[in-house]
């Protein structure tokens, strides 16, 4: 994933990152500071966590991964961030080892709950993490994009498998540990406290569209990322989408 401020890498991330942003934009209104804390767990090399620094607010990112964190540094340093980003290896299960309990205005959790043992655990810690007025940004894959593209690449056996498979992998082969549907990451986030503020449907067309054709066709690149963004807030789309992002705030944060 490509640094989401930068318009080609759009097409994947301008739907989370224009929810993120307008979060955070809401958080500084709310607490009168112009700099958040916010904590980006499983956030690796920094595709998020840098240019939310650019922004202004201080990040600290917990991974397990060396190799990510030593990448995050480098690219905060390039972005003449490093001041305001902070690496710690950990994992979400963890997380109170390496970060303090109720310290953050605003947590993200992109591309973590595929991979744990216990999402719902995973989903507490991070709310956890929140100060009373906070919000959590929720990323995970979704099982309706996988289905689908399993029956449209014509691996027909292998997208029945996802659908009925509790886990919502298609196979031994299968890269993603785990998928969710809509209705699973809303119930994990109001499960541990949380108002659900929004959902997004993220890479509903993307992942399904020929490269060459977004590449080659004049204006076809920005005429797809204005129908990502139209069918992203649509419940109907959310059952295709490749990812699903949901917003969730606490009571302090849904009532300010």
């Amino acid at each position: 994933m490509s640094d989401p401020t930068r318009p080609r890498a759009s097409l994947r991330t301008a739907v989370v990152w224009e929810v993120l942003q307008d979060a955070l934009d809401r958080r500084v209104k709310a607490t009168g500071r112009d700099s958040l804390d916010v904590l980006d767990t499983g956030g690796g090399s920094g595709n998020f966590a840098v240019p939310v620094a650019r922004l202004g607010h201080r990040v600290t990112v917990v991974d397990p991964s060396p190799n990510a964190l030593f990448a995050l540094e480098r690219r905060a340093a390039e972005a003449g961030v490093a001041d305001r980003v902070r690496g710690v290896q950990g994992d979400v299960h963890g997380l109170f080892d390496v970060v303090e309990r109720g310290s953050y205005d605003a947590v993200l959790c992109h591309g973590v709950l595929e991979y744990v043992d216990d999402p719902a655990e995973g989903i507490r810690n991070a709310v956890a993490a929140l100060r009373a007025e906070g919000v959590l940004s929720l990323l995970a894959a979704g099982l309706g994009g996988a289905v689908l593209a399993r029956a449209l690449a014509g691996h027909f056996t292998e997208a029945r498998q996802a659908l009925q498979d509790p886990d919502g992998r298609w196979g031994p082969g299968d890269p993603m540990p785990r998928r969710f549907t809509a209705e699973q990451l809303t119930a994990l986030v109001e499960g541990a406290g949380l108002r659900v503020g929004a959902v997004h449907g993220v890479r509903v067309f993307a992942d399904l569209v020929p490269g060459v054709l977004v590449d080659t066709e004049p204006g076809a690149s920005e005429a797809l990322l204005k129908l990502e963004a139209a069918a992203a807030e649509l419940p109907a789309f959310h059952s295709v989408a490749t990812q699903l992002h949901v917003l969730g705030e606490t009571a302090g944060a849904a009532g300010a």
